[in-house]
């Protein structure tokens, strides 16, 4: 559950950056927000969640 609401602050943030500096139009930030609750909605999911958690837990698991 942590990890998801990470992912999701962190999402919202780079897409608020790129709407203002011109690089992501709303129409198009729209677009990808459907698409993200359309595929949270299909059999892909898990799959999706699955990748998720493995590259969070390698990220995690790096020691600089």
């Amino acid at each position: 559950m942590a990890i998801s609401i990470s992912v999701v602050l962190l999402l919202s943030i780079l897409a608020v950056i790129f709407v203002r500096n011109g690089g992501l139009k709303v129409s198009h930030a729209l677009v990808c927000l459907m698409l993200g609750f359309y595929l949270a909605g299909t059999s892909v999911a898990p799959t999706i969640q699955d990748g998720l958690t493995a590259t969070a837990d390698i990220v995690g698991s790096l020691r600089p």
